[in-house]
């Protein structure tokens, strides 16, 4: 590591509305008061979060380079040069956990190839939350991102993450937008073996939080409600 060049701090957020540090630790807030420079998704919402974490921190003093869809890869290669100047640079995500499911990983990556420390902060992330909540295998597993919209195309996913975890003993988890719960829930339900375990994971942390395992067939008769919940969904067939 260059050690003239200030650090890479991976900050997570929360996944909710829920007081900061309820689910994060005291380790972040220090962090948070010693950062200005930050490479964020929204500036919008990361102001606000920033402000809850630490009320008497100035916000004019806080600089921000959005990191998004439509940040285009050459300005990528810049954003770590307050790091190079050896300030110290604070990468946070909309939610949870930097550089896991998060466009945030390739800071991380660019961070590296530069010689820059990168320092990972303690924070939840849905997916190991989900995990740890399973009751499914925790030695194994996969982690899948977004199944597809067409609904043929999304069965074939559905029927071959079932089939990996059978042949392989591997958990998979994966998710959905939102409204679109209900839906992949009615999917699951149709095609997935009868004894195949599911768990729906929703509102992480929050004093809403859903977090139940079933087989594919008690799932058939129970009622949920989780249109616009974020929800992890996690299978495994034994």
């Amino acid at each position: 590591m260059d050690h003239n060049y200030g650090k890479l701090y991976l900050i997570p957020t929360r996944l909710g509305d829920n007081p900061p540090l309820e689910v994060l630790p005291i380790s972040v807030k220090k962090i948070i008061e010693m950062v200005d420079d930050y490479i964020v998704e929204n500036e919008k919402t990361a102001r606000r979060f920033i402000k809850k974490v630490d009320s008497r921190k100035q916000q004019s003093s806080l600089n921000f380079k959005v990191l998004n869809k439509y940040t285009e890869p050459e300005e990528i290669q810049h954003f770590l040069e307050d790091c190079k100047k050896g300030k110290p640079v604070g990468l946070l995500s909309e939610a949870g956990c930097p550089g896991i499911a998060d466009p945030g990983a390739d800071i991380v990556k660019l961070a590296h190839e530069h010689n820059i420390q990168v320092v990972p902060l303690v924070g939840p992330s849905s997916i190991l939350l989900a995990l740890m909540s399973s009751g499914m295998n925790g030695q194994s597993f996969a982690f899948n991102g977004y199944i597809p919209i067409d609904k043929s195309e999304r069965k074939a996913t559905l029927k071959r993450l079932e089939r990996v975890s059978f042949e392989q003993n591997q958990t998979q988890l994966f998710i959905e937008t939102p409204y679109r719960n209900t839906k992949i829930l009615e999917d699951i339900c149709s095609t997935l073996h009868p004894n195949t375990r599911v768990c729906i994971a929703c509102d992480i942390t929050l004093p809403t939080e859903y977090i139940k395992t079933m087989t594919v067939n008690d799932w058939k008769h129970a009622k949920v409600d989780l249109h616009k919940r974020p929800a992890i969904f996690v299978i495994h067939k034994d």
